[in-house]
């Protein structure tokens, strides 16, 4: 299957984000996926409609959570149709609320019509390839 790791560090040059996204789709590939990574702040106009699993990441852009970059909801709402498309949704640790800013992912990605069958606070790259190793896709 194709899947697609999506992520959006809340500054530029952050490179504990990427790295997590690398490691995800590292253990995904080891199940025999095809995998490619995009930095949703670069990659806006993108269509991901194609891949048939999405692995969408970000992380807080404020110490104390809730709120998630504005490139996630620009990058969804033009990477065309999404809707029914199974997925994952994960954050890295960081600030207080990390569960609020969780929530905040997930509703933006159902708002375009996404089924999610899963959702992870990752803060290290080894759990991040555990993650890809055992997720059901």
């Amino acid at each position: 299957m194709r899947v697609c790791v999506l992520y959006a560090p809340a500054s530029k040059g952050n490179d504990k984000m990427k790295a997590i996204a690398n490691a995800l789709a590292e253990g995904i590939s080891s199940q025999g996926h095809m995998v490619d990574v995009f930095d949703m702040t670069l990659e806006i106009g993108k269509i991901v409609s194609f891949y048939d699993y999405l692995v969408i990441g970000t992380e807080n852009t404020t110490f104390f959570g809730g709120k998630i970059p504005a490139s996630v909801s620009l990058f969804l709402k033009s990477a065309g149709s999404l809707s029914g498309k199974r997925c994952l949704a994960f954050i890295t640790k960081g600030g207080v609320r990390s569960m609020k800013t969780l929530q905040e992912l997930m509703k933006t990605m159902e708002k375009e019509g996404m089924f999610l069958k899963k959702s992870e606070i990752i803060n290290k790259n080894d759990f991040g390839r555990a993650v890809g190793k055992h997720i059901q896709i």
